[in-house]
């Protein structure tokens, strides 16, 4: 049981930082209503911000009693990030939108 409650908090993990890094890439590349072409920088910028999130979340733990931080937690959820942004870059080339 303990195995399953732990995969599933880490799924969470991956599918809660997909999430902040498909509406921060979003809102980086908003151009007058439109979304712009497909950017590198500006993923990069996004991951970059989603890991700084993490690691700021995890420096919280420290101080909230119930809670422990851990690296491994960052790593995670950067890697559900880059993930989603995988994910809408090959959907993106699929649907030939850049």
């Amino acid at each position: 049981m303990h195995l399953i409650v732990f995969l599933a908090r880490k799924c969470a993990h991956l599918a809660e930082y997909a999430m902040l890094a498909l509406l921060v890439w979003r809102a980086l590349n908003q151009s007058k209503n439109n979304l712009t072409s497909w950017s590198w920088p500006k993923v990069g910028g996004t991951l970059l911000i989603v890991f700084l999130y993490a690691a700021s979340d995890e420096f919280h733990q420290v101080f909230v009693p119930t809670r422990t931080p851990a690296i491994h937690d960052v790593v995670i959820d950067t890697i559900g990030g880059a993930a989603a942004l995988l994910a809408l870059w090959l959907v993106g080339r699929w649907r030939k939108r850049w």
